[in-house]
């Protein structure tokens, strides 16, 4: 009789730990989606992000080829507006690899190519160029040793 109140015990708590566990979350497919720039020109790129898509993605819109949308928490992907595309509005969907349900975001799309800024400051000094300034640092130094030391020397010198 004794094990028998401990086995029920037992089971009892082990029933109790069981419903006080959360539940497993449901999957809830994609969401959160953001996109930058909002506004792009054509034959730019476009970053998207979207959670909700543990195990990756694609990402789709008629103004880009479709694009494949990293694992985990938050999934990232990058896409290059087609040349052709026409300005104007564009939705992109995002679907999850293990999971029907879709997510869409609007973006726009902008006449021409937009400006090329340049490198920006972006790249280091190329080895001609770190060569060029040595050199210019090593004669800049040898010509002042000289004109210090011409100055020095001359007889009665000024000061």
């Amino acid at each position: 009789m004794r094990a028998s109140r401990a086995y029920a015990a037992t089971a009892l708590a082990c029933t109790a730990l069981a419903l006080s566990a959360p539940a497993a979350p449901a999957a809830e497919g994609p969401g959160g989606v953001t996109v930058n720039p909002y506004s792009v020109h054509q034959g730019g790129t476009i970053s998207i992000a979207a959670t909700g898509c543990g195990h990756g993605g694609t990402v789709t819109s008629d103004a880009f080829s479709q694009v494949g949308l990293s694992a985990g928490s938050k999934g990232y992907a990058s896409a290059r507006i087609h040349d052709h595309a026409a300005p104007g509005h564009y939705d992109l969907t995002v679907k999850c690899s293990d999971d029907t349900m879709v997510a869409t975001h609007r973006f726009t799309v902008l006449a021409g190519r937009g400006a090329h800024g340049g490198l920006g400051g972006s790249r280091g000094p190329s080895d001609t160029d770190v060569a060029v300034g040595a050199g210019l640092v090593a004669s800049a130094a040898l010509g002042g040793a000289i004109f210090v030391a011409r100055r020095r020397d001359t007889p009665g010198g000024r000061t």
